[in-house]
């Protein structure tokens, strides 16, 4: 994997290591490329995540509170939430479960 200046591409290859049946933050994504004010910016690159060559698992990052604050960013009415019940993570009124049990954060696991 080639490593990219593009702070989009870096969000990027973050989110590909989130492992299946977890999730993050964009502001704990943010904080582990050492841009800990740039949550949003890290939510913009999740939006555009669609139009990589490369899947990006987006629906695995959600706001710090574990809310899918994204998800009207997927196609269909529930396609984020589908995504993550898939894979066992359990999802009511828009917000994730136990999501203190689920979250993965990237500065803890990536040293």
């Amino acid at each position: 994997m080639k490593s990219s200046d593009n702070f989009f591409d870096k969000v990027y290859q973050v989110a590909r290591l989130i492992p299946y049946g977890r999730v993050t933050s964009y502001g704990a994504i943010a904080k582990h490329l050492g841009a800990a004010r740039s949550a949003r910016m890290v939510g913009w690159a999740m939006n555009n995540s669609h139009n990589q060559s490369e899947e990006v698992p987006a629906h695995r990052v959600v706001n710090r509170k574990g809310l899918l604050t994204g998800k009207h960013h997927f196609d269909g009415t529930n396609l984020m939430q589908q995504l993550l019940e898939s894979e066992g993570i359990k999802v009511i009124d828009n917000q994730i479960q136990d999501f203190e049990k689920v979250f993965w954060n990237p500065s803890e696991e990536l040293q």
